[in-house]
């Protein structure tokens, strides 16, 4: 779980005042050199493939079939914020849509009715998790999981191993069909919720207060912060985005089914990994995991493109978390050492 304190290591103005030219440039890669890496593979691709690669048809192709991933990613990276770890973003999913599409298939409930209820249970869920990791005082990795094989044998259960199929009313699937600007409506869903979030971690007290409790939460608790409530409040927001991504999952395939949706659990905890090694490396933030997962969507779609195997995207997806869990961890000990370094030594 070291990976996932929160530190910051973003050079300061004072600190880049100091550097020279080449020293600058090198002090500022980590920050954004993910971004750079975005951007030379969009023209790498765009070069390589340039009648499919660079078209609109493609860029709403990648929005749209992307977007879950990234809703998931940014309700990973709440948690991830206090240095606990969510599981169910990838386990919830699969009851989320399942229910979405059931409650109005199977129990008759007005679409908005049965959308309400899925992100009701989405925050129960969240609340459940946050109860277990801060009063039962189990581990988050283990807690999450416990809960989320739960809730996905639940979605065995509720299914019978069968796809819940069924009319769904217009109004319901145009939560993932409808355009705005010619995108689709899904990627500004991510775009709305990643302000969202990054209003309230970079400019509100609560954002600074995930962060110290990420940093150090007998530290937190010390300076008069209720890192329970914080904690279980962080647990809950991403249970209600899991949930929400569930709901655009189901207008997006409008048929339920349990075997759908675990498949996205390793590409978000890779976005929310990634997003601590860019932007502000060190911690998890919106814009870092925003860059994170489209790295990804314009990685796998290139390679695709180019003819990849069916095996392309988890083999991509493993390997990139891997590397953004290793950069975490150098990111880590590069701030340990930059603290000792900063010590004054005592005086004999």
């Amino acid at each position: 779980m070291e990976s996932l304190r929160s530190n910051a290591l973003e050079p300061t103005r004072s600190e880049l005042a100091g550097l020279a030219g080449t020293a600058r440039l090198l002090r500022l890669l980590p920050v954004y050199g993910l971004p750079l890496l975005t951007l030379a593979l969009i023209l790498f691709f765009s070069l390589i493939l340039p009648d499919t690669f660079p078209t609109l048809l493609n860029l709403r192709a990648v929005l749209g079939e992307k977007a879950v991933i990234a809703l998931l990613s940014l309700a990973a990276m709440i948690p991830m914020m206090t240095g606990r770890i969510d599981l169910t973003v990838g386990y919830g999913i699969v009851i989320w849509h399942v229910l979405a599409i059931s409650l109005q298939t199977v129990y008759g409930l007005h679409g908005s009715v049965a959308v309400l209820v899925v992100l009701a249970g989405g925050c129960l869920l969240g609340l459940i998790n946050g109860l277990l990791v801060e009063v039962a005082q189990i581990d988050s990795f283990i807690a999450t999981l416990g809960t989320g094989t739960l809730i996905y044998a639940a979605a065995l259960w509720h299914t019978e191993g069968r796809q819940v199929i069924g009319l769904l009313p217009p109004a319901f699937t145009a939560l993932y069909t409808t355009q705005l600007f010619g995108l689709p409506i899904a990627a500004f869903y991510v775009l709305a919720i990643a302000v969202a979030l990054w209003l309230v971690s970079d400019y509100l007290p609560i954002g600074r207060y995930l962060y110290a409790i990420g940093a150090s939460s007998r530290a937190a608790e010390l300076n008069g912060i209720r890192t329970r409530r914080f904690v279980i409040g962080a647990f809950v927001a991403s249970g209600l985005i899991g949930a929400f991504a569930g709901v655009v999952l189901a207008a997006k395939l409008r048929i339920g089914q349990a075997s759908v949706g675990l498949e996205f659990l390793l590409p978000a905890l890779v976005g929310a990994f990634l997003g601590s090694t860019t932007i502000k490396p060190g911690r998890v933030n919106v814009w870092g995991t925003i860059i994170g997962v489209i790295i990804l969507a314009v990685g796998i779609s290139g390679i695709q493109q180019m003819g990849g195997a069916f095996y392309v995207e988890p083999l991509f997806n493993g390997a990139t978390l891997l590397v953004a869990i290793g950069i975490a961890g150098y990111a880590q000990r590069r701030r340990g050492s930059v603290r000792h370094a900063r010590r004054p030594v005592p005086k004999s």
